[in-house]
């Protein structure tokens, strides 16, 4: 292991190519789901924590439309008022933003019309990165990628992405683009931490052949990484907890084998003399096919904890007990994946 500051303590940041585009991003890219109602409600405290951010060198923010239904987008255009050139923007597309259902989804009404609203909720007349946030089983994705064709052809998006694509779902998407003279997705976002390596086993190796990058998202996933998760605690729960019981429950047996995990791999962080999250950062950053890793603090103590993160760097050993851990490419639960395909999600599609 070995762990070094430039300067006054502060850690410089790094910056990577986004897939053979040539866009020069910071490994760490900050995530604004918590910023509004889901998270820290104060808009004023979170555009401070923004503006920390970009002074420490992050020039990558991630948002999408249906973080607390349009608010983060509107902090975050607040907080990039004035400094928009010198910053790459990614939001995404995909969840309901109402009861309507033609208001969610990958179709080219939908698209088009909530394209125009995330750039009035950003302020700003472009997006860089126009990520499709989940697939969409109802929709073609020619339907899907020829809407944003058009998007980049008038100006009002840079690139293309997906996020939480299987693999087969990742190579249609090229293929289609190639056939149908479509632009293409130039990267991934999936979720990716040292509990939840699913990607690993296809994802990861399928977005190197064909020069995507990728953005991960859950290094910390969701909270079981931030050192709070030890066995023997009687405060293991979680806000997230009541809307997501499949993945903090523990009365469910893969989440037993989550704790047990978490737990493990605590303790081979204080062993190496590393915060249990700035080691779970720098894992995820080590894997050559991770072009930035998503950190999604709440709060002032939750960025300073997490920017240190670029300056680790996990020896073969340490990398060797992590493995010990978790075995690589797989997940303990599907409802840690973020997607669970129709064939997994719907019983019916099973059974006969």
């Amino acid at each position: 292991m070995l762990e070094s500051a430039t300067g006054e303590g502060k850690a410089a940041m790094k910056f990577r190519s986004l897939g053979r585009t040539g866009l020069q991003v910071s490994e760490l890219c900050l995530g604004a789901m918590m910023f509004g109602q889901w998270g820290n409600p104060d808009h004023d405290d979170s555009i401070k924590i923004i503006h920390s951010a970009l002074d420490a060198g992050i020039n990558f923010i991630d948002t999408a439309d249906v973080y607390s239904h349009g608010e983060s987008e509107e902090i975050v255009g607040k907080a990039i008022a004035g400094r928009r050139p010198e910053l790459v923007i990614a939001t995404k597309v995909n969840g309901p933003m109402s009861d309507d259902p033609n208001h969610r989804g990958n179709s080219r009404r939908w698209i088009v019309q909530e394209c125009e609203n995330s750039l009035r909720r950003l302020g700003t007349d472009y997006i860089d990165l126009y990520q499709i946030h989940r697939p969409d089983p109802l929709t073609d994705v020619d339907e899907t990628l020829g809407a944003l064709t058009d998007l980049v052809r008038q100006g009002k998006v840079r690139y293309l992405g997906s996020s939480t694509f299987q693999p087969s779902q990742i190579v249609e998407a090229q293929w289609v683009a190639e056939r149908r003279g479509r632009e293409r997705f130039v990267c991934e976002q999936p979720p990716y931490s040292m509990l939840v390596r699913g990607v690993e086993a296809e994802v990861l190796d399928t977005c190197q052949r064909y020069g995507m990058g990728v953005i991960t998202w859950g290094p910390l996933a969701g909270g079981w990484l931030s050192g709070r998760w030890r066995k023997g605690r009687d405060d293991l729960t979680s806000s997230r907890s009541a809307r997501l019981p499949a993945r903090y429950d523990l009365s469910i047996p893969a989440n037993q084998a989550k704790l047990e995990a978490a737990d493990a791999l605590a303790r081979v962080a204080e062993e190496a003399g590393l915060s249990l999250i700035h080691m779970a950062l720098a894992f995820v950053l080590r894997h050559p096919a991770v072009t930035a890793v998503i950190i999604g603090p709440r709060t002032h103590e939750h960025l300073a904890s997490q920017l240190g993160a670029v300056d680790v760097e996990l020896s073969d050993d340490i990398l060797d007990q992590i493995d010990a851990i978790v075995i690589p490419g797989t997940n303990f639960s599907w409802a840690d994946a973020g997607y669970a395909p129709p064939g997994v999600a719907d019983l019916h599609q099973r059974r006969r």
